[in-house]
């Protein structure tokens, strides 16, 4: 199989290696650090960022694509659904 990628340093501008469903979670973090999150329904999300900070991203449209880097998303502020973690 070719795999035009295999010589490439990941990088936040690269392609996804991985992705994951999430359920969010108030008290658990994501089992891998995001380097993006996609929004399948819509609503708001909240999430811990890396750095610790706890933002509300509001009114997001179903199918947005977030290039963050997050280690938790929380149930308490989420509203949106059918959410993937990419990393």
């Amino acid at each position: 199989m070719l795999d035009r990628f295999a010589n490439v340093q990941p990088s936040l501008s690269g392609p996804a290696l991985t992705a994951f469903a999430v359920t969010p979670d108030d008290g658990a973090d994501l089992a891998e650090a995001s380097r993006a999150i996609y929004v399948g329904s819509a609503g708001n999300l909240s999430v811990k960022m890396l750095s610790g900070e706890v933002v509300t991203f509001a009114g997001l449209a179903a199918g947005a694509l977030l290039p963050v880097r997050v280690s938790r998303i929380r149930a308490t502020g989420t509203t949106a659904g059918n959410i993937i973690a990419l990393a």
